[in-house]
């Protein structure tokens, strides 16, 4: 008979979580004061979205809570990532605070601390009101200001009760999606307006650092979340390697060396000079962003695959981030993108948990001393019910079982990662997918908004409880 598996367990106070994001589950959009966001106007408008749909109902978090955060303590989860919706706070993105907007959130960290688990607030995950998008967006420098005093205000309204707080998610979509190629919310394909927006989200993220701690007690910890690429290349050629050079300074050097280091890249400009001349970054800037992290947020799904271009090659057009005429790759339009080998998810992206140890190794040899949390992974499937009801979900248990088993590895090979949090809780509106892509470790059935814990969402509730990953179960 074959050797028993040894059991991946986990280090005492590893924090098992899930995430989520607020337009994507909440719903209530225009109710106790919220005004439209980026992605209310741009799932409105045609053509932006699968199917035309939107987040106007979504799962109806916002009157559901109590019962998810139920589903949550019943399945054993310990900490639960959400954001909080700009324009349900702020709705013009400037001023006081709307008390009924914030007052939602007072009463979720209330309801997961009664259940014994632990909030991590994200203040911005995407939803910037449109007032402030008419004004200019993130390439103009007030919404950084903007930003600093929304960070304030949540800060205070929640941080006697949040211990844990992330600035900003996944800034790079934000930038390079949102301003770049356009796939995102607010839809712009402007190079230059995609890299203005870059440096003004760091300038918002340490100015909203600062304004967090100045308002909240020193125990709480703050941090960003990153979607760092894995960057490797076809062939060890210089070219391909100078390729993933540029690829990497635009995926990451441009959020990690401001924000940890004090500094962008030494190419960046240089590649970037017949796009802009960064004179948008004025002095004392970096040393504003440069505030001092109590941790680091890593989100994961894929590596990317690169090359110098070629006649053949599909330029971006394979990076993973959807179809666009506009490259969200400033001054690198010319790098190929290809398909990684192996098994893929619904998204088209390709499983490789070494990917994963890869990223965790990277920022702890570049990083040192810097606790790190995995913000989000997971997978998207096509999920259905069987005639029971029952939604089985094999492929997502092996998912997280790799993976998981990946930041064990790093853990083991020196990494201080703390927690690792399921992308997603549930079912949602997965951006311009609409609703055809399902992340969620539950079901939602869009119709009833009935939700059913899917297997993995037993699985990974046993994991948590605990702190050692089951089997994954034997296909049928």
């Amino acid at each position: 008979m074959p050797e028993p598996e040894t059991p991946v367990t986990f280090p005492p106070g590893f924090l098992w979580g899930a995430a989520t994001s607020a337009y994507q589950i909440e719903g209530a959009v225009r109710e106790d004061g919220r005004t439209p966001s980026i992605w209310d106007t741009f799932s409105h408008t045609p053509g932006k979205t699968a199917g035309g749909e939107h987040g106007d109902t979504a799962v109806d978090h916002y009157h559901r809570y109590r019962d998810d955060v139920a589903l949550m303590a019943e399945l054993g989860l310990g900490a639960y990532r959400f954001s909080v919706s700009w324009p349900r706070v702020q709705p013009t993105g400037r001023g006081p605070a709307v008390q009924r907007g914030l007052d939602f959130y007072r009463r979720l960290v209330d309801e997961l601390l009664a259940h014994g688990i632990q909030p991590a607030v994200t203040l911005y995950h995407w939803d910037l009101p449109q007032e402030l998008e008419d004004a200019g967006g993130w390439p103009v420098r007030d919404t950084a200001l903007r930003f600093a005093e929304y960070a304030g205000i949540v800060g205070e309204a929640l941080g006697d009760r949040v211990e844990q707080w992330i600035t900003l998610n996944e800034p790079w979509c934000s930038a390079f999606l949102g301003y770049g190629s356009g796939v995102h919310a607010p839809g712009r394909t402007d190079a230059a307006a995609s890299l203005r927006a870059a440096h003004h989200l760091n300038l918002g993220h340490g100015l909203g650092t600062s304004a967090l701690r100045a308002a909240m007690p020193a125990r709480n910890t703050v941090a960003v979340s990153l979607n760092s690429s894995v960057v490797r290349t076809v062939s060890q050629s210089p070219a391909d390697l100078a390729a993933a050079r540029r690829i990497d300074d635009l995926a990451n050097g441009v959020f990690h060396g401001p924000m940890l280091q004090g500094a962008y890249p030494k190419h960046l400009f240089a590649d970037t000079s017949s796009v802009t001349d960064w004179s948008f970054v004025l002095d004392g800037d970096l040393q504003l962003i440069n505030q001092p992290l109590d941790a680091l947020g890593l989100n994961y799904y894929t590596p990317a695959l690169v090359s110098a271009g070629d006649a053949s090659g599909g330029g971006s057009s394979a990076d993973g981030h959807g179809a666009s005429e506009h490259s969200p790759w400033p001054g690198a339009e010319d790098v190929t993108f290809h398909q990684t080998p192996g098994e893929r998810t619904e998204m088209g992206w390709t499983i490789d948990p070494t990917g994963l140890h890869d990223l965790i190794m990277r920022y702890t040899r570049e990083a040192p001393g810097l606790p790190l949390h995995i913000t989000e992974n997971g997978a998207a499937y096509d999920d259905k019910p069987d005639p029971e009801g029952r939604v089985h979900d094999p492929e997502r248990i092996a998912y997280l079982h790799g993976h998981l088993s990946a930041v064990r590895r790093a853990i083991g090979d020196g990494a201080d990662v703390r927690g690792y949090y399921l992308w997603s809780l549930m079912d949602n509106f997965e951006w311009s997918y609409g609703y055809g892509k399902r992340f969620g470790a539950v079901y939602v059935d869009y119709a009833t908004l009935a939700r059913t814990p899917k297997s993995s969402a037993h699985w990974y509730g046993q994991a948590a409880r605990t702190a050692e990953l089951p089997p994954v179960p034997v296909a049928e």
